[in-house]
């Protein structure tokens, strides 16, 4: 086990009726928030707004909204909540939402008490020092963003999608409603799962060793994910799998899992310049990609891929060709994304040419190269690309 230090400040509440606790938590924060949502139909016509709005007066707060969010949120409005905040003195962000809005609200947080632009701290020109009190009520668990220490946002002028993390960008508070996760659409749903599980499987295959502990952990996680998947394709309205995956999302990266071992993350990496240049939705680009990174990098930490099929997908072990067990292991999460309607291929995301492989290849590698179980330099990832074009593995 490697040393590690992990730190989680985040009240996690899973209750139903937890989005109404909301005014009540931001009181303890500040008598200022702003709220920041997607302003969508669902937002309006789900009575959500409302709850929630109801919820901040009852509590005497002074609020002012931000809708607009976006999938793969932009930092315009990143920018456009900076300034509301210092205008009218926030003291405290309500981000109602998936990833992309509680990213959104992460972003607002730092760049308040930051002088220059924002997305100095996205490209690595700038390293946050501080952040205003971020609260969630989770309405799509996918990202983990609910309660993770990151942020992930696109640069529309420049195409760019890039991350910032600091521990004091965790929430202050999560509150989860599994009944606000009900009428999720089944594609939207699926993605989250994918997500859920690549973040996993991004801590799951290191190359540190004597990581019993984490290892069990995430082939639980893991495992879970398989079987309330099955529930919820039966019945997208489960409510106990719904609830399951709330805390599932939150579990699969909070950063626990991750304890005592290095990371690999190319796969997110590679994933993001797809949403990048073609606007991809994130878990398309994981069911997609992870199958073929896994295709690619097997062979340079064999028996983790072994122990992966035997301890997640049940492959019994082939001791005389551990490689046809690693293999096996790596079909079969492929299937178990397709079981669920999940793209396999390129192709399937609406990208049919390779015309930007290479470009987005350099941009995967624009801080160095990427990977922790095997280093990817860009024309590892361009081949990569050039793997998941079609549905062979």
């Amino acid at each position: 086990m490697d040393s590690f230090e992990f730190v989680s400040p985040t009240k996690f509440i899973l209750q139903k009726d937890a989005d109404k606790l909301c005014g009540e938590e931001i009181k303890k924060i500040s008598d200022v928030c702003l709220f920041v949502h997607y302003g969508d139909k669902f937002t309006y016509e789900s009575g959500l707004h409302a709850r929630i709005t109801e919820s901040l007066e009852a509590a005497g707060l002074e609020y002012y909204e931000l809708p607009g969010v976006e999938p793969n949120p932009k930092v315009s409005l990143v920018r456009k909540g900076i300034e509301i905040c210092r205008e009218k003195n926030v003291g405290c962000i309500l981000a109602v939402g998936g990833g992309s809005v509680i990213d959104t609200a992460k972003g607002i947080a730092i760049g308040v008490y930051y002088d220059g632009d924002v997305w100095d701290f996205y490209s690595k020109k700038a390293v946050p020092e501080k952040a205003l009190p971020v609260g969630t009520v989770m309405t799509l668990p996918a990202t983990g963003s609910e309660g993770s220490n990151g942020s992930v946002v696109k640069n529309a002028e420049t195409g760019e999608s890039a991350d910032v993390m600091a521990d004091f960008m965790r929430p202050a508070f999560t509150l989860m409603n599994p009944d606000l996760t009900l009428t999720i659409p089944k594609k939207q749903t699926v993605y989250g799962i994918v997500d859920m599980f690549a973040h996993v499987m991004e801590r799951y295959f290191s190359s540190s060793v004597d990581v019993n502990l984490t290892d069990y952990m995430c082939e639980g996680v893991m495992k879970s994910i398989i079987v309330n998947a099955k529930a919820l394709m039966k019945d997208l309205n489960d409510y106990n799998a719904r609830a399951e995956f709330m805390w599932t999302s939150v579990v699969a990266h909070n950063g626990l899992l991750a304890t005592g071992r290095n990371q690999d993350w190319a796969t997110h990496t590679i994933g993001a310049q797809l949403s990048a240049q073609y606007n991809s939705v994130h878990g398309s680009t994981l069911s997609v990609l992870f199958p073929n990174w896994a295709k690619y990098v097997y062979r340079d930490n064999l028996p983790r891929f072994v122990q992966f099929a035997n301890r997640v997908f049940g492959v019994e072990v082939d001791f005389y060709d551990q490689e046809k067990t690693a293999l096996e292991g790596i079909r079969r999460m492929r299937e178990f994304f397709k079981s669920m309607g999940a793209p396999s291929t390129l192709a399937e995301i609406g990208i049919d040419t390779d015309e930007k492989f290479a470009k987005m290849a350099e941009d995967a590698c624009r801080f160095g190269n990427i990977g922790g179980l095997k280093v990817l330099a860009p024309e590892d990832v361009e081949a990569i690309f050039r793997m998941a074009v079609t549905d062979e593995i």
